[in-house]
Formats: C-alpha cells, structure tokens, sequence
C-alpha cells in the first residue's frame, strides 16, 4: 500500500497579489530539478510569457502550446467568451491525459481558477479530475477567486494579498519583472 508521502498534493495560489503564477513556475523549477516531470499549461496567457521563454530549457520540464494571442476576459464578446471555455475544456482534457499517458509527476494550469471565475472552465471538470487523478500527481493551479468547493478539494492554499504595487501609482508592468 502506498504510503501518505507518495501521494501528489493539490496547490491552490490566490488572491489579489502579485506572484501567485512566480509560485507555481517555482515549484516546477524545484521539482524539476530533483528530477521530476512536469507539464505546464497557462490558461488565459498566450505563449509569449517570459517564464516560457526560461523554462523551456530546462530538462524535465514540458511547456503545452496554447493560443497564439489572448484578450482580457472583460474584452470577448458573448460568442468570444463559449468559444474560449469550449476551446479550454479540450485543452485540459488532452493534457490531463498526457499526464497520465506519459507519467507527469507534476501538472501546473496557470491561471485555471481564474478561467472558472470568469466563465472560461467548467469547474466540475476540474473537480472530477482532481478526485480522480493519479495519485502521484502533484497539482498546481493559480488565479483569483477559488470558490468553496475547490479550496475544499486543495491540500494547500495561499491566498497572496496585495498590500501595495506600484500599479496603484498608475505605473505600468515592467518587462522582465511583472510580465
């Protein structure tokens, strides 16, 4: 019987604050490097991010290809909006079978609590994976606004609040540093 130690946890980062995409491309660094394998799919991002750009060398990491461009939530039309969750709900059935097909250890969807907050995902997708995925698998997922269930199916959850941002100054990101 496989002991506690050897089951993959749910990871859960929340919250208005800046750095919760920065935690999860982290833990994949650290699992990577001790040699684990981890698939990375970045929902409501295209695929121009810098962490890509960085993560993409490093062995044992495997970087999922999503739309060339995005918009804003608050940008896509009704039309554009059905289209993107009918478009994301495929994408996360191929990669959660590529999980298990090609034993992932670790499996990050970036920004997938907020894709579900904004009408994108279907959250009882999510949860029906969660309660069924392999048991080794390491889970990550970040965005804002995780409802009851899901921080109830998480084994951990961080909430990272903003105190301050230079955003709040009207400044813009900085490449390199916020993008």
């Amino acid at each position: 019987m496989a002991s506690e130690k050897d089951r993959g946890y749910i990871h859960i980062y929340c919250g208005n604050g800046k750095g919760k995409t920065t935690t999860g491309m982290g833990l994949c660094l650290r699992a990577a490097g001790y040699g684990y394998k981890v698939l990375i799919y970045q929902f409501m991002k295209d695929n121009k991010t810098n962490e890509r750009k960085a993560l993409a060398y490093v062995p044992g990491i495997t970087l999922t290809e999503g739309l060339p461009q995005e918009k804003f939530s608050f940008q896509m039309t009704a039309e554009e909006k059905e289209t993107r969750k009918k478009y994301y709900e495929e994408q996360f059935r191929a990669i959660t079978k590529k999980t298990a097909r090609e034993d992932f250890d670790v499996l990050f969807c970036d920004e997938l609590v907020y894709a579900i907050h904004a009408g994108l995902f279907d959250e009882q997708l999510l949860l029906d994976f969660l309660a069924a995925k392999p048991r080794k698998l390491e889970v990550i997922l970040t965005g804002r606004n995780p409802s009851p269930r899901l921080i109830e199916a998480a084994d951990y959850v961080s909430d990272i609040q903003k105190i301050k941002h230079p955003f709040d100054k009207g400044l813009p990101a900085r490449k390199g540093i916020e993008k």
